[in-house]
């Protein structure tokens, strides 16, 4: 069976697709504020009109840029560690340039300090405390805590970008210098770098200290009794 040529919603989603990859592209290299409706029109091969048409503002389409980005990046990475195409050498070479360009648009987008990088902040450390409850649940008891920490260092690795790069003597949104750096992630998640007997001592003083019993109506302390 062809491709439904002619058939306006098959033509619609494929306008909206080149929109918002265009719009993408040019976010993440401009950000939003750099960015016209007009650029992103042109880099599309549509009109204004149209565009607005789907979308109706700038700002709505950011919106939806930033919800297809973290659900292909959310998809990527259950391909790559759930469905088993962490064995398929052909696999991260083909979706590298994808997970480059959705870093860079996540990590203009963070740094935008507007309400929608807010948003967006909380939103990935939702996905990601719904990924460690489902698929590592023993890592931690305090799960939205343990999302939110996760969340700010990868994060800031790209924000860092410019130090990390220099650092490293390669580019991290490059595939050379992007391999790199998930290596050593790959080895920083594998390997703890605290002894367990430590965590426990340190858990231990990290603990509220418990309040005293309050006095009682004939003003001894109840926990005493029996000591």
């Amino acid at each position: 069976m062809g491709d439904p040529i002619g058939d306006p919603a098959f033509e619609d989603l494929t306008a909206r697709a080149r929109i918002r990859d265009a719009a993408i592209r040019l976010f993440a290299e401009r950000g939003i504020d750099g960015t016209t409706v007009r650029d992103i029109a042109q880099e599309a091969g549509v009109s204004p009109g149209l565009l607005r048409h789907h979308f109706g503002s700038k700002e709505a389409l950011r919106e939806v840029c930033d919800t297809y980005a973290l659900d292909r990046l959310v998809k990527i990475k259950e391909e790559f560690y759930l469905e088993g195409k962490v064995a398929n050498p052909g696999f991260l070479p083909s979706v590298h340039p994808t997970i480059v360009l959705l870093y860079k648009y996540l990590t203009r987008a963070l740094l935008g300090g507007s309400s929608g990088a807010a948003a967006m902040f909380d939103e990935m450390v939702t996905l990601s405390e719904q990924w460690v409850r489902k698929h590592a649940p023993a890592v931690t008891e305090d799960y939205r805590a343990y999302a939110a920490v996760l969340v700010g260092m990868q994060s800031g690795l790209l924000a860092m970008h410019d130090h990390v790069s220099r650092t490293l003597g390669v580019d991290i949104f490059t595939t050379e210098g992007h391999l790199r750096m998930a290596g050593a992630l790959a080895d920083f998640y594998s390997h703890s770098l605290l002894d367990p007997e430590f965590v426990t001592k340190a858990r231990a003083a990290m603990e509220p200290p418990r309040a005293p019993n309050p006095p009682t109506a004939t003003g001894t302390d109840p926990g005493a009794e029996g000591a």
